[in-house]
Formats: C-alpha cells, structure tokens, sequence
C-alpha cells in the first residue's frame, strides 16, 4: 500500500508546486513594480539572508568578525522576490499537507465512531440476548419445579389407586 501511495505523493507535489509557480512568479512581479513591497517586504528578508550567508560562509572559512556588506538595492529585490516565491511555494505545499492531515484525522475518527457505534450495538444485543437466556432458564425451571409436583401428584394418584384397590379387595 505505502509502495503504490509514495509515486501519487510525487505526483501531487509535482502539482503543488506546478500550481504554486505561477503564483510565486506574479509576488515576485509585484516586489518587482511596487516600491512598498519591495522596500518593506522584500528587502528585509533578503538582507537578513545575505548576512546569515554571508556570516556563515565566513566562519567556515576562519573569518571571525568581518564586517558584511549589505546586497545593493536590486539585488537585494531580486533576492527578495525569489525567497518570497519559494516560501510561497513552501506555505502552499505545507497548507496541503496540514490539510491531508487534518482529513486523514477525521477520516480515521469518523471509523473509530461507526465501530463503537457497531461495538455498542453488538454490546445492546448482547444484553437483550443475555436476559432472554435468563428469562428462559428462570421459564425452564419454573416448568421443571411445575413437572416435580405434576410428577409428584401422579405417585400420589398412583398410590391412592392402589389404596382403592386394596381396599375393594
């Protein structure tokens, strides 16, 4: 089952991502024309990449301390755009899996319901059953003590024939 599951997953994702690109293209359109969007939205997230970098490549290389330069204006805006069209895509992926998630859940308790629904009506059953049982062996017995004085009353017939017959002799 995971076998056949794991290629519709790909395919999925291909389609998540197929569909978010054109998405992604038109913010990064939009950081492109807008001064406040790419002054506000774009440029800080790019900046604070560039440093992260930037500071990270230069402590792998054994400079600690240097001073970074911040990425010029369209650059930064390019750079910008491009993380915020990938964390668009990302957001999207995400949002469909969350929401996988959140169906496959109550897919999972809608099942867990029916069978306690099933469970509880086997349980109902059960108990009609068991005082039916017992409503028949209380029957059974009151028909066995009924047979006990039918029987005795025949032994008493029985011997009050053979006392009239004893007696007519």
């Amino acid at each position: 089952m995971v076998v056949g599951a794991f290629p519709m997953a790909k395919l999925l994702y291909l389609g998540v991502r197929q569909i978010s690109k054109p998405l992604a293209q038109r913010i990064k359109e939009g950081a492109r024309r807008s001064h406040f969007f790419r002054t506000y939205i774009c440029l800080p997230p790019a900046q604070l990449y560039h440093w992260v970098e930037m500071r990270t490549k230069m402590r792998i290389l054994g400079f600690r301390g240097t001073t970074i330069k911040p990425l010029n204006e369209e650059a930064a805006a390019e750079l910008g755009a491009e993380l915020l069209g990938e964390a668009t895509i990302f957001l999207i992926g995400g949002s469909c899996l969350v929401l996988e998630y959140f169906r496959h859940s109550a897919q999972t308790r809608r099942k867990e319901e029916e069978q306690q629904a099933v469970l509880e009506s086997y349980q109902h059953e059960l108990n009609i059953l068991t005082l039916t049982v017992e409503t028949l062996q209380t029957q059974q017995q009151e028909v066995f003590r009924h047979m006990g004085t039918i029987d005795g009353l025949q032994a008493q017939v029985k011997e009050l024939k053979e006392l009239l017959e004893k007696k007519e002799k």
